[in-house]
């Protein structure tokens, strides 16, 4: 499982020029997840990002964390995290969960995240179109 963090004043997800999620302060989540991921992997994770003190406090010192900071998730499913850029110049996605494994684990990411925080997250999930 990959994930990238970005801490943000706003963020949105535009698809086909349209805003579909948006978001004010607080997170951005990349989520990449491989075929050799688990719950197990879920379990250990969502209450890390919950609890990464990350924020900056009345001081400016990273010491809130997004819970603290009453900050908002915009989670965003993305296979290509997994992409394997070694050999020629096509990425290769082997690594990458297929969409009838990658759906439930993020599903439960969601739920688990959603958990830890003790609301509503706003998730995005974009299926891969495989021709």
């Amino acid at each position: 499982m990959r994930v990238i963090l970005q801490r943000t004043t706003r963020s949105s997800v535009l698809i086909n020029g349209s805003e579909k999620r948006s978001c004010q302060a607080g997170l951005l989540i990349l989520l990449g997840i491989e075929h050799a991921d688990t719950e197990e992997d879920i379990e250990w994770l969502c209450p890390k990002i919950v609890k990464l003190r990350i924020f900056p406090d009345e001081s400016g010192v990273m010491n809130k964390n997004i819970m603290e900071m009453e900050g908002e998730i915009l989670l965003i499913s993305q296979f290509t995290l997994h992409a394997n850029t070694k050999k020629g110049n096509r990425p290769s996605y082997i690594n990458a969960a297929r969409p009838e494994q990658a759906i439930p684990l993020y599903e439960k990411f969601i739920s688990s995240l959603e958990k830890e925080l003790g609301k509503k997250l706003l998730p995005v999930f974009l299926v891969p179109i495989c021709k």
